[in-house]
């Protein structure tokens, strides 16, 4: 394996220089946002469900120290892929009314927090499937063709940069859950299940226009603050059999990927891996700066997100950036920055 260490260093270094040059050559209009809470900006503000995280201590560490939907302290990960871009700071959450077609010209989210590629995971909280994404995302075309003209509106559908991250919750929220799924599937045949459908969603994308395409596959699950503290029997450490689900995920997905590539004309889809450096941050946390992996920075830090995590808590740490994780299923914004910048160069390196 690479030493991820000196990996981000010239990672951090060439994104820097490339930014540089993306300031007078950009090919890339907008970025364009689907997925669960690694990457929704808000979205679950707007539904009627309990899994939300527009109050505070979420977003103490955002500008003016709003809380915004974002499920962390700050921004995540497509907020510095857009910045990174040229494109713009932070990528405004659909559903959100402060917002117009003035703003999602040049970026737009449309995931949902507690969301999956399985439709029954959207179920479990009542959260957007993906399947009502890609209906906003028709609505917004739509809007997009009424606001700026129809060349103008192809031109940027077609030369977005579109942002893909979900999976997490179809095996920790859903098939290792509740028995429904594993009645009919093995893990190996859920994964492909999955896989199939993500797929699907490349191909839908794809017939609407999409051709620049960064799918993210799964993070060490098993190393989540909420999956220590029910490792029990392991010594509350990383639980192995989900972190190898994950790695069996992502090459699974990393084939489907090179497949649409392959069959489906003018697309680049990239595969935009997130597993080894927040593996490498986990398993090394001095080295970036970090002094604590096992539990989150809110509450006790061990079961708490949305509404368990409360600024009331006088458990709550007072500074994020010594922590990996900001509640127990979520990094904190210095994480996102970090595997952010991990992936940036890949990025801009393919799509600008």
């Amino acid at each position: 394996m690479r030493p991820i260490y000196i990996c981000i260093t010239w990672a951090i270094l060439i994104t820097q220089v490339i930014m540089v040059a993306c300031k007078t050559r950009n090919n890339v209009p907008a970025v364009i946002v689907f997925g669960d809470s690694s990457v929704d900006s808000g979205n679950n503000n707007k539904i009627a469900t309990l899994l939300k995280s527009n109050f505070k201590p979420y977003g103490r560490d955002f500008e003016g120290g709003r809380p915004t939907g974002r499920f962390c302290n700050g921004r995540v990960p497509p907020d510095f892929i857009a910045e990174a871009f040229g494109v713009k700071k932070n990528i405004p959450a659909y559903l959100d009314p402060a917002y117009t077609m003035d703003d999602f010209v040049t970026g737009v989210c449309f995931a949902s927090a507690g969301t999956g590629y399985d439709n029954a995971t959207s179920d479990v909280l009542n959260v957007i499937p993906l399947w009502k994404e890609i209906d906003f995302y028709k609505e917004y075309q739509a809007k997009l063709r009424a606001h700026v003209g129809e060349k103008k509106a192809n031109e940027i559908i077609s030369e977005a940069l579109y942002l893909i991250s979900l999976g997490t919750n179809d095996f920790l929220e859903n098939y290792y859950i509740f028995p429904t799924r594993q009645l009919h599937f093995t893990v190996s045949q859920y994964q492909d299940f999955l896989v199939d459908i993500a797929e699907n969603f490349v191909r839908k994308l794809h017939s609407l226009g999409a051709r620049k395409l960064s799918i993210t596959g799964l993070v060490p699950m098993g190393c989540l603050p909420l999956e220590r503290a029910a490792n029990i029997f392991g010594d509350h450490g990383c639980n192995k059999k989900y972190n190898k689900v994950a790695l069996q995920f992502n090459a699974k997905l990393e084939k489907m990927i090179y497949k649409v590539n392959k069959e489906l004309p003018q697309l680049k889809a990239l595969s935009a891996n997130a597993y080894d450096i927040v593996f490498d941050i986990i398993s090394r946390p001095s080295f970036y700066g970090f002094e604590e992996t096992e539990k989150a920075c809110c509450s006790t830090g061990t079961f708490e997100m949305s509404y368990l995590c409360s600024d009331k808590n006088p458990l709550t740490c007072k500074d994020a950036n010594k922590y990996v994780f900001w509640d127990a299923f979520h990094p904190t914004e210095k994480t996102n920055r970090i595997a952010a910048n991990y992936l940036i160069p890949k990025l801009l390196a393919a799509f600008r």
